[in-house]
């Protein structure tokens, strides 16, 4: 009890709080401990055909030291420790060069590849088997409270650069591009590249880049005006076939006249 009004006294102002029922279930969820650090080491090998034993992955994959050191702040966040979860997050910063806020939800059989310089924010939830290549940051704007980070569905894959800034979701079984910066929400089955981040493909086929950069009404009323010209060039089109054919009729009339 000493101890927990200790560190109670220091816990860091304005942060999420988690509800005794929240607490409760986090307690529970502990005793699954042992199973999502054996799925995590599965995952690397599922993502990874560089990876050969169980040994070389427990014991030189940063990114997996990230996720089981995060796993671990995240209980103590949720039990209301949260200088304990920092100094856990902060020693794990420097040891792998990833830095995972003790308050942030991740899934199961997360894969952080080179991870060197991967962000994720306080308040972002990521799904089950996501991928997180380097330098990836899940980041929030401004510096408002409450819910300000990304939501990362299930299946996503988000290569080397991006970053995902806002407090929106990221579809199921999407690809975010190099690079990309993504500032609003993402469909499932989607692909998104680009700086601002704009989904070139969805269901498997390319998405008009038009509808990418202008506002709906904008789109519609620019495919009302393209459907309104195709329509205008047939009916040229039946004109101009309808004058040649009176040409050649008047044409023939004169002949048989001579």
């Amino acid at each position: 009890m000493a101890a927990e009004a200790f560190f109670d006294s220091h816990t860091l102002t304005g942060r999420i709080k988690f509800t005794k029922d929240e607490r409760v279930n986090d307690a529970k969820r502990g005793t699954d401990m042992f199973k999502k650090l054996k799925s995590d080491i599965q995952a690397v090998f599922d993502n990874d055909p560089a990876a050969r034993s169980r040994f070389e992955v427990i014991f030189t994959y940063s990114g997996l030291h990230a996720i089981w050191a995060h796993r671990l702040a995240h209980h103590f966040y949720g039990w209301g420790w949260y200088t304990v979860a920092r100094i856990i997050s902060q020693f794990s910063r420097f040891m792998t060069g990833i830095e995972i806020h003790p308050g942030a939800t991740i899934g199961n059989r997360l894969f952080i590849d080179h991870g060197m310089g991967v962000v994720i924010g306080e308040t972002c939830e990521i799904g089950d088997d996501v991928v997180i290549y380097q330098g990836v940051t899940l980041g929030g704007t401004g510096k408002e409270k409450g819910k300000r980070h990304p939501t990362i569905g299930n299946n996503v894959v988000i290569s080397s650069g991006s970053k995902v800034l806002g407090s929106f979701k990221v579809g199921d079984y999407s690809n975010i591009g190099a690079n990309s910066v993504v500032l609003r929400e993402v469909p499932p089955n989607s692909t998104v590249v680009g700086i601002p981040g704009r989904v070139v493909k969805q269901d498997g086929r390319r998405v008009d880049r038009l509808s990418q950069q202008l506002p709906d009404p904008v789109v519609d009323s620019m495919r009302e005006l393209q459907r309104e010209l195709v329509t205008l060039r047939e009916e040229l089109d039946q004109l101009k076939s309808a004058a040649n054919e009176g040409s050649r009729k008047e044409a023939v009339i004169r002949g048989n006249k001579s």
